[in-house]
């Protein structure tokens, strides 16, 4: 009468320091045995290794194979322990993975155990599992710091939010109260397939709005401010705000262009975005409601594809009119181009990523697959799902998964 084999389930989990060899050490032993790799987990904390696998093998030689590992470990000198793993617990365990899967990014410039307890606390209460915690940023030295320093985990979350809506505005009341920015997205084929990215440029690739560099040299700096902060509040429609603004340049040389242009205050961790999304071939385009002139030679510095701004009315002295030419591009109409963009592009809607600060970028914000509110204003917060206030422009490579690891010396500081 043949004889049945029976099998078993075993969880191995080894701690300790962790050296070259000590994994394969371990799979040549079960090796041995042909058993099973079910599941298989690694992480690495300060040299300290935590390896947990989960094997399937026939139980008359699990005995043998655990004390084979018991005597590995001992000349490892590592910690070694065992769980049995019954059919029913395994089979459940199984039955999760097809949930959907959420990513949870925490960043700011350095983080804490009061944040990270803030956060998991929401993710509990929502009644998701965390299956991983990543650190994207790389190690901060303590003897020699960094200027822009800054620091970003990633959750890897499995489960449905039991209130999505309630989980978003928790994680914006913890960001705004413990000041970290976060960012909340589907683990979907998309969100590692990003391929268009659209700025705004005034307050967010330059940290100024072109206009009102413009409007000082004209004299009526103090006028055109208050109208513009206005609009950028949503408190009047755009196109009657760039209309009245645009009136009080009139006179103005157009030569004073060039200088303020060679002298615009670039955000923090704009050249290291951009050589990164260049490099890993994103197409990149600027969509604003300033100033072709500005908007071009950002593109001849790095590098843009596209570029859509709006055009002052020179007259044949090389003075400003007070008028514009062509279309304002308002919030509408930059909504419109970048779908126009993805379309000409061939990216779906959901592969593109849209960032700025004024309430005129709320409309590509909400369009795109990604729309990240950088260092906006508190409609603009409220209103778009992820959002960075604490560090530079960079901090949308962490959003988009990267890590510092990845990006080798285009990656540091």
């Amino acid at each position: 009468m043949e004889q049945t084999i029976r099998e078993e389930q075993i969880l191995v989990r080894i701690t300790g320091q962790d050296r070259p060899g000590l994994t394969a050490s371990v799979m040549g032993i079960l090796a041995k045995y042909d058993a099973q790799i079910l599941d298989i987990g690694q992480a690495d904390i300060h040299s300290t290794l935590s390896l947990g696998i989960l094997i399937r093998m026939d139980e008359m030689h699990s005995g043998q194979v655990m004390k084979e590992l018991l005597f590995k470990a001992t000349e490892l000198g590592v910690n070694i322990g065992f769980s049995p793993i019954g059919d029913d617990e395994y089979e459940d365990w199984v039955s999760h993975q097809g949930k959907n899967r959420y990513i949870l990014m925490v960043m700011g410039r350095q983080l804490e155990a009061r944040q990270i307890e803030a956060a998991t606390r929401i993710i509990a209460d929502q009644g998701l599992n965390i299956d991983s915690i990543i650190r994207l940023t790389g190690r901060k030295s303590i003897k020699n710091p960094a200027k822009h320093i800054r620091a970003c985990i990633e959750f890897s979350l499995r489960g449905e939010p039991r209130d999505r809506q309630d989980m978003q505005a928790r994680l914006m009341k913890m960001s705004a109260e413990l000041g970290i920015d976060f960012s909340l997205q589907r683990d979907d084929m998309f969100r590692r397939m990003r391929r268009l990215i659209c700025f705004d440029m005034d307050s967010t690739l330059i940290q100024t709005e072109c206009i009102d560099e413009l409007a000082e040299r004209a004299g009526v700096g103090a006028q055109v401010r208050a109208i513009t902060e206005s609009a950028m509040r949503g408190e009047i429609d755009f196109k009657e705000s760039f209309t009245r603004r645009v009136s009080l340049l009139k006179g103005l040389d157009v030569s004073v262009m060039q200088d303020i242009a060679e002298h615009l205050p670039i955000t923090e961790g704009v050249d290291r975005l951009m050589t990164i999304l260049k490099r890993c071939g994103y197409k990149i385009a600027i969509l604003s409601g300033g100033f072709t002139y500005f908007g071009e030679y950002l593109q001849r510095k790095y590098g843009i594809d596209y570029v859509y701004a709006n055009e002052l009315e020179i007259d044949e002295n090389g003075k400003l009119t007070g008028r514009y030419v062509g279309e304002v591009v308002d919030g509408h109409r930059k909504a419109e181009l970048l779908k126009l963009i993805a379309q000409v592009e061939k990216v779906n809607l959901a592969q593109t990523i849209a960032v700025g600060d004024g309430a005129n970028d709320l409309p590509m914000i909400s369009e795109a697959g990604l729309g990240i509110a950088f260092h906006a204003k508190p409609r603009v917060v409220a209103n778009a799902k992820q959002s960075i206030n604490t560090i530079g422009l960079d901090g949308v490579l962490y959003f988009l998964g990267f890590k510092d690891s990845y990006l080798g010396e285009q990656g540091r500081l």
